[in-house]
C-alpha cells in the first residue's frame, strides 16, 4: 500500500464512520481514525492494495466477528443449559491441536478466540508454535474436535489475516 493511499485512507474512512454513526465532532473523528489505522493495518501488505482489496478484507473481518458473536452466543446457551439443568452432560478434556505455519498474532488471536467462547479454554502453545492445548468441556470425539477447531476457527482466522 502505497503512503498515498494510506494517508487517504485514514482521511476517507473516519469521515464515513463520522457519517455511519450521525455524529461530526472530533471526538468521533479520532475515533473513527483509530478504527480505520487498525482497519489498514490487519489489511497491509507488501504489494500494492487496491481499495477492492481493502473492502474484500474488511468484510472477511466483519464476517469473522459476526462467527464469532454467534458462536459466543450459542456456547453461552449451551452452558447455561449445562447449568441449569439436573443431569450434567460434560465430558471434559485437554486436547492437542496441531497448528499450520501460523503467526504469533494469528497463534494469539485462535487462541483469544477459543479462550473468549464459553465451554472452551486455551491452555499452551507448544515452544515450536506447532501444538495449541485447548480444554473443552463436552468432548466426545477428540478427533472429530480437532477437525472442528481447525476448520471453523483456524481457516478462518487465516483467512481474516492472510
Amino acid at each position: 500500500m502505497t503512503r498515498i493511499n494510506v494517508l487517504l485512507g485514514n482521511l476517507f474512512l473516519p469521515v464515513i464512520w463520522m457519517a455511519l454513526t450521525g455524529e461530526f465532532s472530533p471526538v468521533n473523528f479520532a475515533v473513527g481514525f483509530l478504527i480505520s489505522s487498525l482497519c489498514l493495518w490487519l489489511v497491509k501488505s507488501p504489494e500494492k492494495i487496491t481499495f477492492f482489496v481493502y473492502i474484500s478484507r474488511l468484510m472477511k473481518a466483519i464476517r469473522f466477528l459476526c462467527f464469532f458473536i454467534y458462536e459466543v452466543l450459542a456456547a453461552n446457551i449451551r452452558v447455561a443449559w449445562e447449568v441449569l439443568t439436573p443431569r450434567h452432560h460434560m465430558r471434559p478434556a485437554i486436547i492437542a491441536i496441531p497448528l499450520d505455519n501460523l503467526s504469533d498474532f494469528e497463534i494469539t488471536t485462535l487462541a483469544n478466540v477459543i479462550t473468549l467462547t464459553p465451554g472452551t479454554l486455551s491452555l499452551d502453545v507448544s515452544p515450536d508454535k506447532d501444538t495449541l492445548y485447548v480444554h473443552a468441556m463436552w468432548i466426545e470425539d477428540p478427533d472429530a474436535f480437532r477437525k472442528e477447531i481447525k476448520i471453523r476457527y483456524e481457516q478462518r482466522v487465516k483467512e481474516v489475516f492472510k
